[in-house]
């Protein structure tokens, strides 16, 4: 009797409270310390040191057939705007996400505005949360959610303001794109996935050199998979992408990366080693671009935390072969240490045929839960570099020390969670 009693409960609980509203924040402060981070450090020149801070709200609807969200927050550097200043002078507030997503039938759904988008191990798609503004698309997906199946169509037309005639399209960026349409399908087998993605670019052309006749657009397109799937200890990860159509209007592109990594965790300690080949094109070339860019990626997660590749740079350049090896191991109930290395050399040949070795670097992140939704996380990373990381680097010096050291707070509290009856 008493166990029917409970279930009439949960019945009258799901139907009653069938919408839920909730507010949680996203704070993290970030201190910096940088000498030599993304690039060498040049002669005769002072370390930078800020601290930059995330503030993020997001206000979160969820009813039968419906999900709303909308995030707004403030990106700024301490210090950046003056005092009793009655407005911003840097414009740091600015809306992340605004979308909704509708169930269509049962298996489909469609999700409207502005969202992140990220698949697999966030590769050539994700949200690059360590970037304190995130990265969003104004695009319209259609989904359909199957037992272990998943398959996802997603398309995006950009304009910069409502024109009353032409549609110019000057945002800059790196691969700011015009329109955008992808397929994506993933399938899942227990421990094991394999994901397939299609996408294809549309960028502005032009017909001047001052970018203001416009002239079509032009396409890449990328093809590939992601997969993962375990081998009794060991744990398997990869993928494999290709990179065709345009590099830019005149110049045709044909680029590929592909990954392997294998992890092992006996007990406590995660031990992993990695190889990453993404092609590139060499110095002297005047021909075909070669050169792979992983697009809209979460790019810090994956080729050194110092960020060299790929973050805002190296596009259109010789490639990278990167060979790495990870521990990640307790130090605490509630602390944990990740140890990383990176052996660093191009794809492509250097000018001079140089030596294509550009150098070794080592990452070390410490975490720690302080408390109930905060997490405090340090790291330190430091750059050998070669002669070689000159030759792509602006010619500065590879001799001068290069290390970047940060401490980061993340607060993550849920303010509000209410549950109300649709009546």
């Amino acid at each position: 009797m008493k166990n029917n009693y409970y279930l009439l409960l949960l019945l009258f609980c799901s139907s009653v409270y069938s919408q839920t509203f909730s507010i949680d924040a996203d704070l993290r402060p970030r201190f910096e310390y940088r000498h030599g981070y993304g690039s060498l450090f040049p002669e005769d020149a002072d370390p930078a040191a800020f601290v930059t801070q995330r503030s993020r709200l997001n206000f979160a609807y969820a009813a039968e057939n419906l999900k709303v969200l909308v995030s707004v927050q403030d990106v700024s550097t301490w210090g950046d705007t003056r005092q009793i200043l009655d407005y911003d002078g840097n414009d740091s507030f600015s809306l992340f996400q605004a979308w909704a997503e509708l169930q269509l039938g049962k298996n489909w759904y469609t999700k409207l505005g502005r969202q992140v988008i990220s698949y697999d191990d966030q590769r050539i798609f994700g949200g690059l949360d360590w970037a304190m503004q995130g990265r969003f698309h104004d695009a319209a997906l259609l989904k359909y959610r199957g037992k272990n199946l998943q398959l996802d169509f997603g398309f995006a037309y950009n304009q910069e303001d409502q024109w009353q005639l032409g549609t110019l399209y000057t945002v800059t960026g790196f691969f700011s794109y015009k329109t955008m349409q992808y397929v994506h399908f993933r399938k899942n087998w227990q421990n094991s996935t394999l994901s397939l993605l299609f996408l294809n670019n549309g960028f502005q052309q032009f017909l001047d050199d001052d970018n203001v006749l416009a002239d079509g657009v032009y396409n890449r397109q990328t093809a590939g998979t992601y997969f993962e799937f375990p081998l009794s200890d060991l744990k398997f990860s990869g993928s494999a992408y290709y990179q065709f159509g345009k590099a830019m209007p005149s110049q045709d592109l044909s680029a590929y990366q592909v990954a392997l990594d294998a992890s092992y965790k006996p007990g406590k300690i995660l031990y992993s080693l990695g190889l990453e080949i993404l092609s590139g094109t060499d110095q002297n070339s005047t021909g075909e671009n070669n050169s792979f860019f992983p697009l809209y990626g979460t790019n810090h997660k994956f080729n050194g935390f110092m960020d060299y590749f790929y973050v805002g740079n190296h596009a259109n350049d010789v490639g990278l072969n990167d060979y790495h090896g990870k521990i990640v191991f307790k130090t605490g109930s509630k602390s944990s240490l990740l140890l990383k290395g990176h052996y660093f050399s191009s794809n492509a040949g250097l000018l001079n045929n140089a030596d294509k070795y550009l150098g070794t670097e080592v990452d070390a992140v410490y975490g720690q839960d302080i408390l109930k939704d905060v997490q405090m996380n340090i790291g330190y990373s430091h750059m050998f570099a070669s002669e070689g990381m000159s030759l792509i680097k602006a010619g500065r010096t590879h001799d001068n020390v290069n290390n970047w050291a940060w401490i980061q707070l993340i607060i993550n509290p849920k303010i509000l969670q209410y549950k109300f009856s649709k009546d």
